[in-house]
């Protein structure tokens, strides 16, 4: 009568360490662990484990964005998560009264704070009514803008909608540009554009802007993204004829639109992704790190001065 065998291992011979049941006396040339033929990767000299070779792509040009930028496993999550941000706004202030909302008070950019009609109208007393004059009105609240230190409404702007048809269409239009930028600079670098763009377009609306006026929603920093997608285009010498009509078609609708459209937001939006793309696409080599995360806060330095001159200006 025989014992029954323990495999190949109760005989001392090796066997894969992804596949015990399989004999092999090939070793990884890097961590020596024992691999079948079908665990083997080429490398420069001998074979490596699927681990190392994991392991050494990690640091690898294929694992870099075209501008030193890690690359994304998904492109398109971050405009998911920005979408999302937007939505969630967008029902809050919906749940909470519509344009009635206080959240579509404290939200939208404007310059310098207003004395609003509390009816939903949208109406307000002109900008020679002070906030202690606002209070003695019946019917009314004082809207706070970023002169009167309501700085956050230079960001929260970029995610505040009112209207349903506004946040629809901007959002169609992130899915459409957000994932492609991503893709050819990385998950940071696209928020930095992102954001970066957005702030210009809110600096640039702060000084064209009427201060009574409120500005809202995610074009600014959808324009920032285009005008992005077009410098690395150029950059790449790839066909820019799709970028530019949908350019074309975005002017025509601003100037059709421009009483209730932000011209402002939009130019300045397109010029600072532009400007931010420019520092991200020509950076050299050599630095390339360096030069773009110095070149993209000096940009952001000096918007937030020119933010800070004009609030002296409506002081």
């Amino acid at each position: 009568m025989t014992q029954p065998s323990d495999g190949p291992a109760a005989t001392g011979v090796p066997t894969c360490f992804r596949h015990p049941d399989r004999e092999t006396w090939i070793r990884c040339q890097r961590c020596e662990k024992s691999i079948c033929p079908d665990c083997m990767r080429d490398a420069a000299v001998g074979f490596q484990c699927p681990d190392c070779v994991k392991e050494a792509s990690k640091g690898s040009r294929q694992n870099r964005a075209l501008y030193g930028g890690e690359r994304s496993a998904d492109p398109r999550l971050t405009t998911f998560v920005l979408m999302g941000i937007s939505a969630v706004v967008w029902l809050t202030i919906s749940a909470t009264g519509g344009g009635s909302s206080r959240l579509a008070a404290l939200l939208p950019l404007t310059p310098s704070g207003r004395c609003d009609l509390v009816d939903g109208s949208g109406r307000y007393y002109p900008g020679v009514v002070d906030e202690r004059s606002c209070a003695m009105l019946p019917g009314t609240s004082w809207h706070a803008g970023v002169a009167d230190g309501a700085w956050w409404q230079m960001v929260t702007n970029m995610f505040t909608h009112v209207d349903l048809w506004h946040v629809a269409l901007n959002m169609m239009a992130l899915f459409i540009f957000g994932p492609a930028l991503e893709r050819i600079m990385g998950r940071v670098r696209f928020l930095a554009v992102y954001f970066v763009g957005g702030l210009a377009a809110s600096v640039t609306v702060f000084w064209l802007s009427n201060p009574d006026s409120g500005t809202l929603g995610a074009s600014g920093a959808l324009y920032a993204v285009l005008g992005a997608l077009i410098v690395t285009f150029k950059k790449a010498r790839l066909d820019t004829q799709w970028l530019m009509q949908n350019l074309a078609l975005g002017v025509l609708i601003t100037v059709v639109g421009w009483r209730y459209i932000s011209w402002q937001g939009h130019l300045g939006g397109l010029l600072g992704g532009m400007a931010a793309a420019a520092i991200i696409a020509y950076a050299p080599k050599s630095q390339r790190s360096v030069v773009q995360w110095a070149g993209l806060t000096l940009v952001a330095a000096v918007l937030l001065g020119l933010a800070v001159v004009r609030v002296g200006t409506l002081a």
